[in-house]
């Protein structure tokens, strides 16, 4: 007894031999194209967001002391100061020095000077 006859696996067996036409693709969506309201987005208005007291930062001290290891600190401010030190003494020195500029720098006397007025 033989077994039947395999089909060939390289050709593609024709069940119908009428030609029809292949299925339309799914539309895609185009970038910037408005989409309706995203997951999660309240839809109601709400009123505006509170706002500060006019308040911003002028001056930062940034200090970093790792356990163990020697100190590091910078300390700048938006009049263009940008100093730094490494090491106790120094960065102990910085940070008063950063208190100081505090008094003297030009951007925090103009700001009280307008606001004193």
């Amino acid at each position: 007894m033989s077994a039947p006859p395999r089909p060939h696996l390289k050709s593609i067996p024709h069940h119908t031999t009428a030609p029809h036409a292949a299925e339309p693709a799914a539309p895609r969506t185009v970038v910037g194209e408005p989409k309706g309201v995203a997951e999660g987005v309240p839809i109601a208005v709400r009123p505006d967001p509170p706002r500060g007291d006019g308040r911003y930062p002028v001056a930062w001290l940034h200090i970093v002391a790792p356990k163990g290891a020697i100190p590091t600190a910078t300390s700048k401010c938006a009049c263009g100061r940008d100093r730094s030190a490494v090491g106790r003494t120094r960065v102990l020195a910085l940070i008063e020095d950063h208190e100081a500029h505090r008094n003297d720098c030009p951007l925090r006397t103009a700001q009280e000077g307008r606001n004193a007025a």
